[in-house]
């Protein structure tokens, strides 16, 4: 693709003001909205944030390529901008950025924002076109400059740049010198692995630089990607038996097995991008450590080692609540749809029967098997998968429940890691047996029993006891739960506490009986007030608002009927203070009201879509509605008028 059709020459900034990354991300924003590039500034913001939420776009050498793909955005565009003093945006390599690309892309344009990244990521890997780039005065040199380096590849890959692994498609195997004939074998071959945890900029940036410097030494490479379309370029069995070492340079799992019995270097992309030569002199030469399959090696990248515990169970348990939260969506509002025709023809209308059939014994049997493999597979890789779902699957038979699955997936995880250690010293002949025989049996097997002789009685009891409690407590202590699970979805919209709440009600959702239901209506009540705080506050405070923010007011008036919370991020990032605590409060006081007039919601998501399936459905409107003005007159009143902002 040609990066000269989506750089608009009106929208570039020569000379960036912005001193620091949030002001940079509104500056650049800003010109695609006065050349009518997006329709909505700041839901583009809200998108640009929340993937900076994931992980930098800062990709280092003093390069910015903060992106997005939303339905605000009327035509793809590039804007580039440059800065003279730099601005810090929590790069990789810690420096400034001097340069921006600002990516926007519409919802319908396919992969278009990935072939971006990629093509961009691959010019800006060249030291000396980026002090170019800085040398540039006006839009029309930009432009010049990138043309003549695109020019330059195509010819490149026309007289011959195809060869010895530098194919400019990612999707065909290149032919390569030492495929050539019997003789190539004798020559040195390096395979390598990129892949960083979007799959998009740094992945390829690391094979580019990796080709390059290979090509320099005259040493043949072949590079595999794992990126954000899957893997491409995939090395073959031949080629990897061939190659003198391997290079994963990656910050994500890739596939390991194949390189059992190879001297494997595992590094971060990072690493990749900035040593290159380094790392293919230690392949060549052999100076790594052996991999074993199943077994981690002492090079693997630091930075997984100095997570904290906190951080590392935290991230277990989402992989098992992403997983799992397809399955309460559909199966919980099919389930509830299923209520209407229930209350209709009873228990044997035909509609009740089908919708309760696909949702409750269809979608929800699989809960707590798929929330406990997937934090297994999060913790022992894919041998973990199995004995982690059968573990929840014991669970819900013994009615250990959200709990028991909870305990299961850890447990199944750590055992596969005890195993792996345990058999690290057999016999190399006997390596194969591991994924197919010995970590499915010993896992299902030791985990099977410890959940059958301890866990499922364990929490079976206490999960009989969490029932009982909550269908037998008092209005008091059932109004400060709502209190408290209602303004923990407040606190850090859509961060830990926000998912912890959340979890807690699916929870008591799948298996409270009476009460299913009434802790969802706290956390879908508590959710809902912080955008449509928003939405009031700039409605009716017009005054304490820039023409942007009421604009985007109205949104929030959809995102929060919708039980959409993120859509108050970008308010809150821009006055934490003031628009944390205001929403804090009148989310607590919905959740606690949900709970105070015995509010039941049938659904674990839908926001007003299915408030008509709550038992009280104007009472719970009628929450949110007070939560929601208790907050905007708090944020209304406490806010600064414009005039009086710094």
């Amino acid at each position: 693709m040609r990066i000269t059709d989506l750089l608009i020459k009106e929208t570039m900034i020569m000379d960036l003001q912005a001193q620091t990354k949030d002001a940079a991300i509104d500056e650049l924003i800003a010109s695609l909205y006065k050349h009518g590039r997006i329709s909505d500034p700041v839901l583009f913001k809200e998108k640009i944030l929340k993937r900076e939420a994931e992980a930098s776009t800062g990709i280092g050498g003093g390069i910015a390529m903060p992106h997005a793909k939303t339905n605000v955005v009327n035509e793809a565009t590039i804007v580039f901008a440059k800065s003279s003093k730099g601005v810090e945006f929590d790069s990789i390599d810690g420096e400034p950025a001097k340069i921006f690309f600002m990516i926007a892309v519409p919802e319908g344009a396919g992969n278009m924002h990935l072939r971006t990244l990629a093509t961009l990521s691959k010019l800006l890997i060249d030291s000396e076109f980026i002090d170019q780039l800085m040398s540039t005065r006006t839009p029309d040199e930009v432009t010049a400059l990138f043309d003549a380096r695109q020019a330059e590849g195509d010819e490149e890959a026309q007289s011959g740049g195809k060869e010895a692994g530098h194919s400019s498609d990612r999707e065909t195997h290149p032919v390569t010198k030492e495929t050539s004939s019997e003789g190539a074998e004798s020559e040195a071959l390096v395979v390598a692995v990129t892949a960083c945890p979007t799959g998009i900029a740094h992945t390829y940036m690391a094979e580019d630089a990796l080709k390059k410097m290979a090509k320099e030494m005259g040493v043949t490479i072949r590079v595999e990607t794992n990126g954000s379309e899957g893997a491409k370029n995939v090395l073959t069995p031949d080629e990897i038996r061939r190659a003198s070492g391997v290079i994963v340079a990656a910050d994500k799992n890739v596939e390991m097995a194949r390189f059992d019995g190879k001297p494997v270097l595992i590094r971060p992309v990072s690493e990749g991008i900035r040593k290159p030569k380094e790392l293919i002199q230690k392949a060549l030469q052999g100076d790594a450590p052996t991999y074993h399959s199943g077994n981690k090696t002492a090079e693997e990248p630091a930075k997984e080692e100095k997570k904290s515990v906190g951080s590392k169970i935290y991230k277990d348990l989402m992989n098992g609540i992403s997983h799992m939260l397809p399955f309460v969506v559909g199966g919980g509002i099919l389930i509830a749809i299923s209520f209407l025709f229930e209350q209709v023809g009873g228990p044997d209308h035909p509609l009740y029967k089908l919708l309760m059939t696909i949702g409750g014994d269809g979608a929800f049997h699989f809960l707590i098997p798929i929330l406990a493999g997937f934090i297994a597979m999060s913790i022992g890789d894919r041998p973990a998968l199995m004995p982690g779902m059968v573990g929840g699957l014991m669970a819900v038979n013994s009615n250990a429940g959200f709990l028991g699955g909870l305990a299961a997936g850890f447990m199944a995880g750590y055992i596969v890691i005890g195993l792996r250690k345990l058999f690290a010293g057999l016999p190399k002949s006997l390596e194969g047996l591991k994924p197919i025989l010995l970590y499915p049996v010993f896992g299902l097997l030791i985990a099977g029993s410890i959940m059958y002789f301890i866990f499922d009685p364990v929490f079976s009891t206490i999960n009989t006891w969490l029932v009982s409690g909550l269908n037998n407590l008092g209005t008091a202590n059932a109004v400060l739960l709502g209190l408290v699970l209602g303004g923990m979805m407040a606190i850090d919209m859509g961060g830990p506490f926000n998912k912890a709440a959340y979890t807690f009600a699916i929870g008591v959702f799948t298996t409270s009986g009476n009460t299913n239901g009434l802790m969802m209506a706290a956390v879908m009540a508590g959710g809902m007030v912080p955008p449509l705080a928003i939405a009031l506050a700039s409605t009716f405070f017009k005054h304490k608002f820039t023409e942007d923010e009421r604009k985007s007011g109205l949104t929030n008036y959809v995102l929060g009927l919708s039980f959409i919370t993120e859509g108050a991020i970008p308010f809150a990032a821009a006055d934490p203070l003031r628009v944390l605590t205001s929403c804090i409060l009148g989310s607590a006081v919905a959740g606690g009201l949900t709970q105070l007039w015995k509010i039941n919601i049938p659904a674990p998501h839908g926001g007003i879509f299915v408030a008509a399936l709550a038992n009280h459905a104007l009472l719970f409107l009628l929450a949110v509605a007070i939560g929601s003005v208790i907050s905007a007159l708090v944020l209304g009143i406490w806010k600064k008028p414009m005039v009086d902002r710094v």
